[in-house]
Order: C-alpha cells, then structure tokens, then sequence
C-alpha cells in the first residue's frame, strides 16, 4: 500500500502546484484587467469579462453545428452546403418524406411542370453557344454552369490546382479572377477565361498600364478562349480588389507584378475608362490585340447609366460590342471588402440581371452580346431561375469552394482557411488534396447541369435555354404566387419581340431613349 499514499501524495502535490499556478493567472489578469482602459466590460469585471470575447468567436461555430435550423444560416445556409457537399461526392441527392423548404416566402421561385412533358428519351440537354461571333478566334462555350473568377493568391495553389482539373474533367471553363494566370490555371487543360482587373495584374508594365506584349503572350495560349474586363464586383462595387501582403509570397508577387510586404490594391476603375466610348475602345483594342472574346464584368447600381453603352453600341455598330457581359449581383462573395459594402451596395442579382438583360434584348442585341449571371448562384435551382431571366450562362464562385470542402469558416481575408482553400499556410494547404478535391469539383459542375436539364425537361423544353420567365412563379407577400412574366415582362428577340415590346407600356420609355440615337 505504500506505493499508492506516496502516489496520493504527488496527485495531492500537483494540484495544489496547479491551484496556486492558476491562482497566480488569474491575479495577474485580475491586475491587468482593472488597470488597462481600452475595454469596459474586462475594467467592470476583471477575467469574467474576457469570456465575452471568446464566445463572440465561438458563436460562429456553435450556431453552425447545434443553434441554426437547415435553412437559417447565412450567407449559405446548411440545406444548401449539404446539397454541394453530397453533389461533390457523386452521392444521390434524392429525399425523402417531404420538402423542407418554406415555399411561402416571398420571392421563392416555382417552376412550372408541363402537363405533357417530353419522353424520357427526349431529355433536354445543353448545346455549345457561340461567344463572340466577329472575332478572329470566337468560342463555342460547352457549358451553361462554370466556375467564376477567383484570383490565386486570393485562394491557395492546390485549390487553383483542383479546380483547374475539375473544369478540364466536367469540361467546363475557368476565370482566372484578376490575380493574372499561373502555371496552376494551366496545369489542368481546362478552357480559361483571363480577367483582367483594374489593377491589370498580369498583362501590366511597371506603372501599372495595359502592357500589348504581355496581353499577346497570353492570347497565345490556347486555353485562354476570352478576356473579361472587371468594371466591378457586387461584394464590393466601387472597390478595388484587397489581396493582404500576409498572403502575397514571392510567387503571387512575380505574378501580379506587385511588390512583396505591402497589400495589393486594385484601382475602384480602370484610369483610362472615363465613359462608355472609352470602355468600347478598350474592348475593342484587346479583342484586335488578342483577337479573341472580350467582355465585361459588373456589379449593378442602376439601369440608366446602361442606355448610354448600348446608344454607343448601336451608334458605332454591333460588331464594337462587348462579347459578354458578366452581371454580378450584390449578394456576392469574396476574400475581402469593407461591411458597408457587402451589405449595402449594389443591385441584387434577381434585379440587376432583368435590368441587363432587357436592356440588351431593347437593343436588339440577343444574339450578339451574351449575358453570364453570377451571385450566390450554386444549386441547380438557382441556376435554372438565372437562366429563365435570360441569362445564357451562369458562373459560381463559392458553389465550388464547397466543393473543394469549403466549411463556411468566414476566414477567408485571415490567411488561416483551416480547409487550405484561402491561406498559403503549408501545414493548412496539406489538408487539400488535389487528386481526391478535383474529382469534387468536376461532379458537382456535372450534377447541376444534370438537374437543371431535368427542371427543363419538367417545365417542357428542349434545352435549359429555352426557358423563358412564363415557366416560373414568384411568390408574393400574401403567399400567393404569380407568373414572372406577369411582372416582368420579356423582350423577346427579333423585330417580333422588339413589336411586342413597342405595345407594351413598360418598355415604352426605354424604347423611346434608344431611338433618340
């Protein structure tokens, strides 16, 4: 028995040695707290008041995993991760028992059924669309869903790696967000689009201009089937893009052309856009120089301004338009931007994007000018009521960062992703592995294009593209719900859509702008 006292006696010893350590701990925060002025709540109540901070930290996580029913979570909410997740991962996505969804908040869309849809072996599938028609090199786009700008820097090298193996799989293209191109776009084979931000990183001389040598280098490579000018975004319009020096290593640095240990800070435009006539010369001297689609890039304040680039367009002629227009709804995401900016500016997408796409189809330009919708867009329902609008694509962003495994940590602007997805981190990047991520990332494309083809075939369409705004209901205030076309009415293309737009009250002011020119 001796062995155990003298056992009790060590216990007995180490806990009164730990009692007086902590003890002593909470002296000195005790002191500390009283004596220090910067926070209220420690000085009124010393030691207690620090565990406001750190359950102000944890709150994140315990709403997300015990607190937040499926659908209550912003800006994702569980039913939808979970939904990307088992897409991911080639799992059925079938339910049982019944929806969970409210289908009486306003504004939840409901696509009509046919009542004699086509046989199952007229399944409505997707055609390539051509982007681009006067250039030298136009692009037959394969997919209607793709993946979205996101600079590298921005996300890590095994994230650009995955994706870029996961477009090549699911044949479907990639932007390569204003970051410029690194050899990590290219590793995977997959069509890119190049964007070029207002910073021009990539294709910029030292002082930061559009540099011709640099822009021929990259038409040269023929996975790069187009250039997307970025006018704005919706997370933040009006803002440059903010990549933090913490996540600026020497890599990202030769890339972009910055200098290491400072924050790489995109101009809030491009220095020499004043106008629209500029902006249609700088299209027009890219797609001359790389002789391939150029387009836009923009978040959305108001139509107005709008009438002013298409009165341009019609003026010079439609060949000087842009060969797409990626409209980009408040509701977007990013790595970093101001508050005020996320959560108060710029035209959500279910707005901005009828606002665009009307606008073009007044000016007669459906067929030359293609609209790509993004903002928040990632399960196939989302993309289906983009394209009922009448977008022609629709790219997403943060759909395949869930796909990668992206758990909605709200770290992206910290360099401390635990996921590897935001950070440049080695032991955190380790956690991404490239070969099991890319096949993620192709299966999700591949399962909401299957299940937006399957809307279409419900609503009775050939071709998801053949959905119009007739196929869905909006549902109002009082739960009830209405056509879209009802209050939204489309303009159809052609000289019988731009007929039946002139008898139309509500387009009958817009149509008179443009005849002023």
């Amino acid at each position: 028995m001796g062995w155990a006292y003298y056992a009790l006696q060590v216990m007995a010893g180490a806990f009164a040695l730990f009692m007086g350590l902590l003890f002593l701990i909470v002296l000195v925060l005790f002191v500390i707290d009283r004596i220090q002025t910067g926070d209220a709540i420690r000085r009124n109540y010393p030691v207690i008041g620090r565990f406001r901070g750190l359950f102000t930290t944890l709150g994140e996580f315990f709403r997300q995993y015990f607190f937040a029913m499926d659908r209550e979570e912003m800006p994702f909410n569980r039913a939808q991760r979970n939904w990307v997740y088992n897409a991911s991962e080639a799992k059925g996505n079938t339910v049982a028992f019944g929806s969970t969804r409210n289908l009486n908040i306003p504004g939840t869309p409901i696509f009509m059924n046919a009542v004699f849809p086509p046989l199952d072996d007229q399944y409505a599938s997707t055609e390539p669309l051509v982007i681009g028609p006067h250039c030298r090199e136009p692009y037959a786009a394969p997919s209607i869903f793709n993946i979205s700008g996101m600079s590298y820097g921005a996300i890590s090298k095994p994230a650009v790696r995955a994706l870029s193996r996961g477009a090549r799989k699911a044949g479907i293209w990639l932007n390569t967000g204003e970051g410029g191109l690194a050899p990590y776009h290219l590793e995977g084979g997959c069509d890119l689009v190049y964007q070029i931000g207002t910073a021009k990183f990539g294709v910029r001389d030292q002082a930061g201009n559009l540099d011709d040598g640099k822009l021929r280098e990259v038409a040269a490579l023929p996975q790069v089937k187009m250039f997307e000018i970025k006018l704005s975004q919706g997370a933040k319009p009006g803002k440059g893009g903010i990549l933090p020096a913490a996540k600026i290593d020497e890599e990202v640095a030769r890339i972009r052309g910055v200098p290491m240990g400072l924050d790489a800070i995109s101009p809030n435009r491009h220095r020499e856009v004043d106008d629209f006539a500029d902006l249609l010369d700088l299209i027009a001297h890219i797609r001359e120089v790389t002789g391939k689609p150029v387009g836009i890039k923009s978040c959305i304040g108001s139509a107005d301004p709008w009438f002013d680039l298409f009165r341009e367009i019609r003026r010079r002629g439609e060949e000087s338009a842009p060969d797409f227009i990626a409209v980009d709804g408040g509701e977007g995401g990013t790595g970093a931007a101001p508050m005020p900016l996320i959560d108060l500016v710029g035209l959500p997408l279910r707005e901005a994007l009828i606002r665009m796409v009307d606008l073009r189809n007044l000016a007669g330009l459906h067929d030359r000018i293609r609209i790509i919708a993004s903002g928040k867009l990632v399960a196939p329902g989302d993309v289906a009521w983009a394209i009922c609008l009448g977008a022609d694509f629709v790219t997403s962003a943060r759909g395949f960062m869930f796909s990668l495994g992206c758990i909605q940590a709200l770290k992206c602007n910290r360099n401390t992703c635990p996921t590897g997805i935001t950070t440049h981190i080695p032991s955190l990047q380790k956690g991404l592995v490239v070969g099991d991520k890319e096949t993620r990332v192709a299966a999700y494309a591949r399962a909401v294009i299957q299940e937006v083809e399957t809307i279409a075939h419900s609503v009775g369409v050939a071709e998801p593209r053949e959905m119009r705004r007739r196929h869905v209901r909006i549902v109002q205030d009082d739960g009830t719900s209405v056509q879209m076309n009802e209050i939204y009415p489309s303009v159809y293309p052609g000289p019988e859509g731009l007929a039946r737009a002139r008898a139309h009250k509500q387009f009958e002011a817009a149509l008179k702008r443009f005849d002023e020119v």
